[in-house]
């Protein structure tokens, strides 16, 4: 199947900076047959929703040159050798110093990191301009050996009536992998206040339902149990993008849903209603827009803590 790139695609209003492709035929998922041109096509159609996701924020990607049964690795600085159009924010980090992040803030940006084999997104839980600000409070519910993503959606729903009766939306995806991401936008916080936030919801659940759930990252704790990582709402701890490819065996997508479809994936028990692959993905966003939408325009004040409990 031969694949056309039209880099112009979809964003009339700027002439996008022209990209030579290289390697489009390079299977990346061997047990699919999934190559570049695959996730370059990919990543142009979902751009118009992904980018909202990504702009203004540093960002690590997860590459994999030869495929993501080859050797696989984070690159967190931008490379010195880039297209003079791709933008950079320079961000202090304890252990590394200052560090220069790729911003991917348009179509050109994302398609020339894919065509670098960068597979997974990885944004900071702030914008570049503001670094103690975080837009979200970020939770990653992660089933331990005998549970699944169907135990999952169980706690998500236990979480959402928690966090809604505190008066605050929150917004749900696949990690692309077992677990589930719940994320809840927010402003006017910092780091400091959006993490003893997360703690606090996660231990609370987790002592509401000791023998399903645990808020304590030991591996020893986990079988049996949906671990909630509440650890991510950090300065230095990013949050896989919405949208992204994961590197998995195949190309499975971090995918938005609502929660009605968590409920009758539990109801039904079909951890497959919640496995999406790049193809459904961009069809749903056709038919549903960006469910991830409240996540960028819905920000909230967090309550103040001792109204948990």
């Amino acid at each position: 199947m031969a694949h056309h790139h039209d880099p112009q695609a979809g964003n009339s209003a700027v002439a996008e900076p022209s990209i030579a492709f290289t390697n489009v035929g390079k299977v990346l998922f061997p047990a699919t047959g999934f190559t570049k041109g695959d996730l370059l096509q990919y990543y142009q159609r979902i751009a118009p929703v992904m980018i909202h996701h990504l702009e203004g924020r540093p960002v690590t990607v997860k590459r994999c040159p030869d495929g993501v049964n080859a050797e696989t690795f984070y690159e967190k600085r931008c490379p010195a050798k880039r297209p003079d159009w791709v933008t950079t924010a320079k961000i202090a980090s304890a252990h590394h110093g200052v560090i220069e992040f790729c911003v991917v803030d348009h179509l050109a940006t994302l398609l020339w990191q894919a065509n670098r084999a960068a597979i997974e997104f990885h944004p900071y839980l702030y914008r570049a301009e503001d670094e103690d600000a975080p837009t979200q409070v970020v939770f990653d519910l992660d089933p331990g050996p005998e549970r699944t993503v169907i135990d999952c959606c169980a706690v998500a729903l236990r979480m959402r009536d928690l966090l809604n009766g505190m008066r605050l939306t929150a917004c749900i995806k696949t990690s692309g992998g077992k677990g589930l991401h719940i994320g809840v936008p927010v402003r006017g916080a910092t780091f400091a206040e959006t993490k003893a936030f997360a703690h606090q919801v996660a231990s609370t659940m987790a002592r509401n339902d000791p023998a399903g759930i645990t808020d304590i990252m030991a591996k020893t704790q986990r079988t049996g149990r949906i671990f909630i990582d509440w650890s991510q709402n950090d300065h230095g701890k990013t949050t896989a993008c919405a949208y992204t490819v994961r590197v998995l065996d195949e190309p499975w997508v971090s995918t938005p849903v609502a929660w009605t479809e968590i409920e009758e994936a539990l109801k039904k028990k079909r951890p497959n209603l919640l496995r999406f692959e790049p193809a459904q993905v961009v069809k749903r966003v056709d038919e549903l827009g960006d469910l991830q939408a409240p996540m960028i325009h819905h920000l909230q004040k967090l309550p103040k803590i001792a109204g948990i409990s």
